[in-house]
């Protein structure tokens, strides 16, 4: 076995779009079928009778949140690698802001942790009336909210620059530049909004948010199943070395 012989930017990209795959699905899973089953909106009561009546669903949640942000660490070196070729600052600029997105999410899943913190058994909480720990439980997770928010801003600009190197590449197809471009301007938008004027943001969350997922969607797929075209991704690395 040859160690030395480089691999394959199509095995890169198989294994990023994989692994890109189960970022979405798990990223899913841990708020369709863990956050959006337990919150009820506007109601910090039921809410908290939720999270202590499914303690371990609530935490698989945060799990499946902490593999998600795994996952993203390798992709996000492999998209890094696959984009060099056309233009390695741009690249690393892609690679910044996406860092950035995922330290601020992972740091953000402790809000999800100080939730429950209010809600347990401990002597110490009897000090706190049953309403006001279901208020402090509530407002963490709002805070969350907002977290994830900000860090999706840093993401929308990790979707534009990509979408530009994808755009000029040559070895991908010039739709998934531009449909990521449109999400990068959708996760932009709607999460400045979600800041300055979150009522308005949140009517418009549904439309804001279908752009994206189509996006990644169809580059996660793209990744698997075709990757780069080699004749064209051999010339552009042997014109950027």
């Amino acid at each position: 076995m040859n160690f030395n012989a480089p691999i394959s930017p199509k095995l890169y990209a198989r294994n990023a779009g994989l692994l890109y795959l189960l970022i979405i699905v798990v990223g899913m899973f841990a708020v369709i079928f863990a956050r959006d089953k337990l919150i009820v909106s506007g109601d910090p009561a039921a809410t908290a009778g939720n999270l202590v009546a499914h303690n371990l669903l609530w935490r698989t949640g945060i799990a499946a949140d902490l593999v998600m942000h795994l996952c993203d660490i390798p992709v996000m070196l492999v998209i890094f690698v696959l984009l060099r070729p056309v233009d390695k600052n741009m690249a690393l600029l892609a690679l910044l802001f996406n860092m950035v997105q995922t330290a601020v999410l992972v740091a953000n899943k402790l809000n999800l942790v100080a939730a429950l913190l209010p809600l347990g058994n401990a002597t110490y909480l009897k000090a706190i009336p049953p309403a006001q720990a279901d208020v402090q439980m509530y407002l963490s997770l709002k805070l969350h909210d907002i977290g994830f928010g900000v860090g999706l801003i840093f993401f929308g600009f990790t979707c534009l620059v990509n979408g530009y190197l994808i755009f000029r590449s040559g070895y991908f197809p010039k739709v998934i530049g531009i449909l990521l471009q449109i999400a990068g301007v959708c996760y932009i938008a709607s999460n400045f909004m979600l800041l300055l004027v979150p009522e308005i943001a949140a009517k418009l969350f549904p439309a804001s948010i279908l752009p994206c997922f189509i996006a990644e969607l169809t580059f996660c797929l793209w990744l698997i199943f075709k990757g780069v075209d080699i004749n064209i991704w051999n010339k552009a690395v042997s014109g950027s070395s």
